[in-house]
């Protein structure tokens, strides 16, 4: 087996900076302690303590210690903080994590949004952010920058776009195109750390001679998973910690092995990986390989469709790797462990669980088997499925994608086609359903032959209830019963209201006293609105709703609360060449004639009064009949006096 090395494996030029730093603070006598995690490596940060060090959790620094700052920074508020408490620091930020702070200060300064491609909780990513101010947008996914920019005003905006140290250059270059494509004024800086360009290139070349990469880093390093990610793209790749974690299992059938190293991954740690993979286990030269071989030599091989039973031994964001008690590595990828699309891998299985799986692809060449959990899973859901079908139980299905006429839909890890006239409404989108559970009815199910069928309807369970809601409806319905509707949909002569299962018109005149035009002008879909029925019409299907109350009329009001001579505050609602319309309460509007305007003549109302101003008027006639109002505004104001001639004068 042979065994080779990444040349760039191992601390980074700012990781080391940082270290040695501590380091010698702390063998000089220094009390030290570190923000947070001097660098993403649990080994590295106990040797640290071993000699010393403190990790900080917060912001109280022990009396006597001074401070060192991590090599992927800490945010600006932190900085300032220990400078007003008088404590010492050591700033120990990568010099290109310092870059994209002086960036982000700047494109803060200028108003410019920040645009930044990386972990919105990587402390790094933090630390960016806090040096701009508010106009940041932090991304991951390419997909999430082009979504950002297809806003509209967005595009008009004038960015700033940087990338964290260590963010995947393939997802970097997407991200340049994406915004010289949509954006019209944004300016760009390539951040990417050179040692991480360079480390990522070598591990793709490493990992395309390679049978097996071997990557070395903690959990927690978003360098070391990067590097994960390009490595799985060309072999079987499996992410350590320490050497404890090396399984001989992984080196049955493998000639080339491949090794490289997170950034803030110490060189002891890939000392010690590399020597248990070259030791020879007993005297006679007997490797790991070659015992496992011997071991398992009679064992039974898998076969393809075989029910087997495994217990999870690791567990990585794209695959889990599965003991199942032969020479064979197990993997079970992402996709095939559970039918649920948002699932995240980490919430799914953990180490220690024994899982039932079908075997889909042995390979004793490589010694390794696909293995899938959803199929098994499907395969037990099935007859569940077909019995629901013949006696119509309501199912729960997961929704996983829109395809072409419809929902592909799963049910007990069964695989399920809801045709889209099955699915939605006339109006409603089947990508609006994507990753939601909805109850489903299934219509169709054959497990005859080699393809299996099931086609599942939403509308069905949908209108079995709405028919037992207008069958209880009706039954209950009768003249002045309220109701708490919901408001379906709005035309111009009133709004129809969902009652619950049954929708039911308010006429516009039933609305509301006041005079509207349309109903949109107080009411929007989706509104809730308390209603009571007017008039059934059971043979048509047809309810006639009103939501004005009688208490609320304001000729009732205006007849008990308000007699002749009373004064009123009112606005000008209308002028015509006669007078002024001015509304004195909701929905009564009445008129000041041209005479009652002022105690001088008035030629022109236009003149002396403008729509919307507000009025004293002195009420001095109603016609309840007619619906009629005579108002006054010079009588609430006194007359002038007469000046006298001057011949009566003297």
């Amino acid at each position: 087996m042979k065994i080779t090395k990444a040349k760039t494996a191992g601390f980074c030029f700012g990781v080391n900076r940082a270290v040695d730093m501590t380091q010698t603070l702390a063998k000089s006598g220094v009390k030290v302690a570190t923000m947070g995690p001097l660098i993403h490596n649990n080994q590295a940060v106990r040797r640290l303590e071993a000699i010393g060090v403190l990790t900080l959790s917060d912001l109280n620094v022990p009396d006597g210690y001074e401070v060192v700052l991590r090599s992927h920074g800490v945010e600006k508020q932190v900085c300032e903080h220990f400078e007003k408490a008088g404590i010492t620091t050591h700033d120990a930020t990568c010099p290109y994590v310092k870059k994209i702070h002086r960036i982000a200060q700047k494109t803060g300064r200028e108003g410019k949004t920040l645009l930044v491609a990386g972990d919105a909780n990587h402390p790094e990513v933090k630390g960016i952010v806090s040096y701009c101010g508010s106009k940041v947008f932090v991304f991951n996914r390419p997909q999430a920058l082009e979504d950002w920019l297809n806003i509209g005003r967005n595009r008009q905006k004038s960015c700033v776009l940087v990338a964290q140290t260590t963010y995947m250059l393939k997802k970097w270059q997407e991200s340049v195109n994406i915004t010289k494509k949509l954006c019209t004024d944004c300016e760009i800086f390539d951040t990417i750390c050179r040692a991480t360009s360079e480390r990522q290139t070598e591990a793709a070349q490493l990992a395309q001679n390679s049978d097996l990469m071997i990557v070395i880093g903690g959990r927690h390093s978003s360098n070391t998973q990067k590097l994960v990610d390009v490595c799985s793209r060309y072999c079987k790749t499996v992410s350590i910690e320490t050497v404890k974690e090396l399984s001989p299992e992984l080196f049955i059938n493998i000639q080339n092995v491949g090794v490289t190293a997170g950034a803030s991954t110490p060189a002891f740690i890939i000392q010690e990986v590399l020597n248990k993979m070259s030791e020879v286990i007993r005297e006679d030269g007997m490797s790991f390989e070659e015992m496992l071989n011997e071991s398992y030599a009679n064992q039974p091989k898998v076969f393809r469709g075989a029910k087997i039973k495994g217990v999870v031994t690791g567990v990585s964001a794209n695959e889990v790797t599965v003991d199942i008690g032969t020479k064979h590595t197990g993997f079970i990828k992402a996709s095939e462990l559970s039918d649920d699309p948002s699932a995240k891998v980490e919430d799914l299985v953990k180490k220690g669980d024994e899982l039932n799986l079908i075997v889909i692809k042995p390979n004793d060449q490589e010694g390794t088997v696909e293995l899938s959990k959803k199929r098994y899973d499907a395969m037990e859901g099935m007859d569940a499925v077909v019995e629901a079908a013949e006696t119509g139980e309501i199912l729960t299905a997961t929704i996983a994608e829109a395809v072409k006429g419809g929902l592909v839909a799963y049910v007990n890890g069964v695989r399920v086609f809801i045709p889209a006239s099955l699915a939605a409404g006339r109006n409603e989108s089947l990508e609006d359903l994507v990753k939601t559970k909805q109850e489903i009815k299934i219509i169709e199910a054959s497990k005859e032959g080699s393809r299996r069928k099931v086609i599942g309807s939403i509308r069905a369970v949908k209108d079995e209830k709405n028919n037992e809601l207008k069958e209880k409806f009706w039954a209950e319905v009768e003249e002045g019963k309220h109701y708490n509707g919901v408001v379906k949909s709005l035309t111009r002569y009133g709004a129809f209201v969902d009652l619950g299962g049954v929708d039911g018109l308010v006429h516009m005149s039933e609305l509301t006293w006041e005079k509207i035009r349309h109903p949109g002008e107080i009411l929007k879909v989706g509104d809730e609105i308390d209603v009571f029925v007017k008039s059934i019409d059971k043979e048509n299907n047809r309810i006639s709703l009103g939501h004005k109350k009688e208490e609320d009329n304001p000729w009732t009001k205006l007849e008990n609360e308000y007699p002749l001579g009373t004064v009123l505050t009112g606005t000008v609602a209308s002028i015509t060449k006669f007078g002024a319309f001015v509304k004195i309460l909701p929905g009564i509007d009445g008129l000041v004639h041209i005479s009652e305007i002022s105690h001088e003549r008035v030629e022109d109302p236009n003149a002396v009064l403008k729509v919307g101003q507000e009025v004293q008027v002195k009420l001095i006639g109603v016609d309840f009949e007619a619906k009629r109002v005579s108002l006054s505004i010079k009588q609430t104001v006194e007359a002038p006096a007469k000046e006298e001639s001057e011949e009566t004068a003297e």
